[in-house]
């Protein structure tokens, strides 16, 4: 493709991803120190389970820390179901729980209500959210902001890349996190560097203009870029995306794969390479039209397209303290994640969401204005 075919609309969806580095070194910047007392109180507390409480976008993220938290801070996690609050009127018993809601606006009024309920039954509670002052600010004890600033899309982006790393911050100051603290000040530069890749996607998008569905897989940690991306595609560009993790597509949606259907893979270094390895060789042999997102050339020659991301190099520290104890800060795994794996997920979106963007410019669609939606959305 030549580059006079990029698409001329410039949208306000490009501009914030654009943006995502300055807002990340505002997060870091403003909200380290908040991260911090919250961390303390929840040690202090005892805490021994977290519940988070989110939708859409902000579920992703969730689902990120969900792994983060018990992956680093051996503590168990759940996701809430603020169904069964706000129309069921259950009460749990959250005297020794962290209840964390997470809406970019602060104004989802499930979330909300979870976490006002959550702090009448003793529960410590936190809202992260973009917005100062809103109903989640003042529902919960303390408020970790995005400081991600305005977003004039619909679409979200620098808000999610801010909530994921307002969720590492907190991961690195409770116990077990210690030695990824120095790794979150890295997030900014991982950003800018995914951020080179823009080229390459507006190369990529043009080939599935037409279609009308996909598959997105990711493993552990960027199970969360997987759904993420699908669901940036399907908001902006109407397009069925479905989201599994690699595992989890093993147990049955792999009959799913057909000649030329589109399938989109997050393949980072680490632990899943050898399975993304032996996913992609599959998907080849089925005559999938796969997409791999990736810094290993092994991966790209397996693919028929792809999107290679050249990281800087981190330390390759563990993050889970002395091998073998066995303690609470020490789960004495084989092999560790490294920096670069545990953040990973936060450039490693950045593909995906220029990829939406520019996949509906080609479609002759506005991602800044998907149809039926709304910046703020209301749910009970």
């Amino acid at each position: 493709m030549q580059e006079q075919s990029r698409p001329a609309r410039r949208t306000h969806m490009l501009d914030e991803i654009q943006e995502q580095p300055e807002a990340l070194r505002r997060t870091l910047t403003g909200t380290i120190e908040p991260a911090r007392q919250v961390a303390l109180e929840a040690q202090q507390r005892g805490i021994d389970v977290i519940i988070l409480a989110a939708r859409g976008t902000s579920d992703h993220a969730a689902l990120y820390a969900q792994y983060l938290f018990q992956y680093l801070n051996s503590i168990p996690v759940a996701l809430a179901t603020p169904s069964l609050y706000t129309l069921y009127g259950t009460s749990l018993q959250l005297g020794r729980a962290l209840v964390i809601g997470v809406s970019q606006s602060g104004e989802s009024t499930d979330i909300v209500e979870v976490v006002a309920r959550s702090r009448e039954a003793g529960a410590l509670t936190v809202g992260i959210t973009n917005q100062e002052g809103s109903q989640l600010s003042t529902a919960a004890q303390h408020t970790l902001l995005c400081h991600a600033g305005p977003e004039r899309s619909v679409a979200a982006t620098k808000t999610y890349t801010t909530t994921c790393t307002v969720f590492a911050m907190l991961s690195a100051f409770l116990s077990g996190g210690e030695q990824l603290r120095d790794g979150i000040e890295s997030i900014p530069d991982l950003v800018t560097a995914a951020l080179k890749c823009e080229e390459q996607v507006v190369r990529v998008a043009e080939r599935y203009v037409h279609a009308r569905d996909c598959v997105v897989l990711g493993r552990v940690f960027q199970y969360s870029t997987a759904r993420e991306t699908a669901l940036k595609l399907e908001e902006t560009c109407y397009v069925v995306s479905t989201p599994f993790s690699t595992a989890d597509f093993k147990h049955g949606p792999a009959a799913l794969v057909d000649r030329g259907l589109p399938v989109i893979v997050f393949a980072p270094p680490g632990r899943t390479s050898a399975d993304s390895l032996e996913l992609l060789q599959w998907l080849r042999e089925s005559g999938a039209d796969c997409l791999v997102v990736t810094e290993d050339e092994r991966m790209q020659e397996l693919a028929m397209t792809s999107i290679r991301l050249v990281m800087p190099t981190l330390a390759n520290g563990v993050t889970s303290g002395t091998r073998g104890s066995g303690g609470r800060n020490d789960p004495a795994k084989d092999v560790q994640a490294s920096f670069a794996e545990l953040l990973a997920p936060i450039p490693y979106i950045i593909p995906g969401q220029l990829f939406a963007n520019y996949l509906a410019l080609y479609k002759g669609l506005n991602p800044d204005q998907p149809r039926s939606l709304t910046k703020i959305t209301r749910t009970r």
